[in-house]
Protein backbone atom coordinates (compact mmCIF):
# COMPACT_ATOMS: atom_id res chain seq x y z
CA UNK A 1 0.00 0.00 0.00
CA UNK A 2 3.11 2.38 0.66
CA UNK A 3 4.56 1.75 -2.56
CA UNK A 4 1.69 3.21 -4.12
CA UNK A 5 1.18 5.64 -2.38
CA UNK A 6 4.62 7.17 -3.37
CA UNK A 7 4.18 6.03 -7.24
CA UNK A 8 1.24 7.93 -7.91
CA UNK A 9 2.71 11.13 -6.72
CA UNK A 10 5.70 10.28 -8.85
CA UNK A 11 4.29 8.88 -11.89
CA UNK A 12 2.24 12.56 -12.01
CA UNK A 13 5.83 14.55 -11.63
CA UNK A 14 7.51 12.60 -14.18
CA UNK A 15 4.33 13.26 -16.46
CA UNK A 16 4.67 16.88 -15.75
CA UNK A 17 7.84 17.54 -16.62
CA UNK A 18 8.01 15.21 -19.95
CA UNK A 19 4.96 17.51 -20.81
CA UNK A 20 6.68 20.54 -20.01
CA UNK A 21 9.81 19.47 -22.21
CA UNK A 22 8.26 18.35 -25.41
CA UNK A 23 6.63 21.31 -26.29
CA UNK A 24 5.89 22.83 -30.10
CA UNK A 25 8.92 24.26 -31.84
CA UNK A 26 9.38 25.85 -35.26
CA UNK A 27 12.44 23.88 -36.22
CA UNK A 28 12.57 24.60 -39.83
CA UNK A 29 11.19 27.23 -42.54
CA UNK A 30 11.11 26.28 -46.04
CA UNK A 31 10.44 28.57 -49.10
CA UNK A 32 9.59 27.08 -52.92
CA UNK A 33 7.17 26.99 -55.60
CA UNK A 34 5.45 23.46 -54.78
CA UNK A 35 4.80 20.78 -51.99
CA UNK A 36 4.79 17.53 -51.12
CA UNK A 37 2.55 14.94 -49.43
CA UNK A 38 3.29 15.92 -46.43
CA UNK A 39 3.17 19.26 -46.73
CA UNK A 40 7.20 20.47 -47.27
CA UNK A 41 8.59 22.14 -50.09
CA UNK A 42 9.47 19.98 -52.82
CA UNK A 43 10.94 22.80 -55.36
CA UNK A 44 13.31 25.09 -52.50
CA UNK A 45 13.81 28.62 -53.86
CA UNK A 46 14.08 32.08 -52.79
CA UNK A 47 13.60 33.53 -56.30
CA UNK A 48 10.40 33.91 -58.13
CA UNK A 49 8.62 34.89 -61.19
CA UNK A 50 5.14 37.61 -60.72
CA UNK A 51 3.13 35.11 -62.04
CA UNK A 52 4.53 32.20 -59.52
CA UNK A 53 2.66 30.92 -56.27
CA UNK A 54 5.11 31.34 -53.48
CA UNK A 55 4.70 28.83 -50.65
CA UNK A 56 6.30 28.31 -47.23
CA UNK A 57 6.16 25.17 -45.08
CA UNK A 58 6.56 25.92 -40.79
CA UNK A 59 8.22 22.33 -39.79
CA UNK A 60 7.71 21.88 -36.23
CA UNK A 61 8.32 19.64 -33.21
CA UNK A 62 7.34 18.34 -29.84
CA UNK A 63 3.94 17.60 -28.56
CA UNK A 64 1.68 20.20 -28.79
CA UNK A 65 -1.00 22.88 -29.66
CA UNK A 66 -0.82 26.29 -30.99
CA UNK A 67 -1.53 28.70 -33.61
CA UNK A 68 0.88 29.36 -36.46
CA UNK A 69 0.95 32.45 -38.34
CA UNK A 70 2.71 33.59 -41.68
CA UNK A 71 2.58 37.23 -41.71
CA UNK A 72 3.81 38.41 -45.83
CA UNK A 73 5.32 41.57 -46.35
CA UNK A 74 6.42 43.97 -49.10
CA UNK A 75 8.23 46.98 -48.80
CA UNK A 76 7.06 47.15 -45.23
CA UNK A 77 3.71 46.48 -45.78
CA UNK A 78 1.83 43.51 -44.77
CA UNK A 79 0.37 41.51 -47.70
CA UNK A 80 -1.27 38.71 -45.89
CA UNK A 81 -1.53 37.05 -42.26
CA UNK A 82 -2.94 33.98 -42.21
CA UNK A 83 -2.94 32.20 -39.27
CA UNK A 84 -3.75 28.26 -38.39
CA UNK A 85 -4.91 26.07 -35.31
CA UNK A 86 -2.38 23.16 -34.87
CA UNK A 87 -2.42 20.29 -32.96
CA UNK A 88 0.57 17.80 -33.05
CA UNK A 89 2.35 14.97 -31.83
CA UNK A 90 5.38 14.37 -33.45
CA UNK A 91 7.47 16.28 -36.25
CA UNK A 92 4.78 18.04 -38.96
CA UNK A 93 4.58 20.23 -41.26
CA UNK A 94 2.20 23.17 -41.51
CA UNK A 95 2.01 25.18 -45.24
CA UNK A 96 0.73 28.48 -46.38
CA UNK A 97 0.71 30.17 -49.66
CA UNK A 98 0.97 33.62 -51.61
CA UNK A 99 -0.44 34.08 -55.31
CA UNK A 100 -1.53 37.68 -57.10
CA UNK A 101 -3.86 37.16 -59.55
CA UNK A 102 -2.34 40.31 -61.04
CA UNK A 103 1.62 38.91 -60.69
CA UNK A 104 3.73 40.05 -57.88
CA UNK A 105 5.68 43.55 -58.69
CA UNK A 106 9.46 42.34 -59.02
CA UNK A 107 11.70 42.97 -55.49
CA UNK A 108 11.96 41.85 -51.84
CA UNK A 109 9.82 40.22 -49.97
CA UNK A 110 9.63 38.73 -46.31
CA UNK A 111 7.31 35.90 -44.77
CA UNK A 112 7.64 35.80 -40.78
CA UNK A 113 6.79 33.13 -39.18
CA UNK A 114 5.02 33.55 -35.48
CA UNK A 115 3.92 30.61 -32.86
CA UNK A 116 1.14 31.61 -30.50
CA UNK A 117 1.88 35.57 -31.30
CA UNK A 118 5.69 34.93 -30.95
CA UNK A 119 8.50 35.37 -33.82
CA UNK A 120 9.28 31.96 -34.77
CA UNK A 121 12.09 32.83 -37.34
CA UNK A 122 11.73 35.02 -40.90
CA UNK A 123 12.76 34.30 -44.61
CA UNK A 124 13.48 36.49 -47.47
CA UNK A 125 12.91 36.14 -51.45
CA UNK A 126 12.99 38.32 -54.48
CA UNK A 127 10.50 38.47 -57.26
CA UNK A 128 12.37 38.61 -60.41
CA UNK A 129 10.78 39.94 -63.86
CA UNK A 130 11.75 36.94 -66.35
Amino acid sequence: MRGSAVRLPLIVLLASLAACGSSLRVIAIQLGRSLNQDHTVADHTTSFAPDDTIYVSVRTAGVGSGTITARWSYRGRVLDEPKKDVSYTDVAATDFSLRSVAGFPPGEYSVEVLLDGQPAGSRTFRVVAR
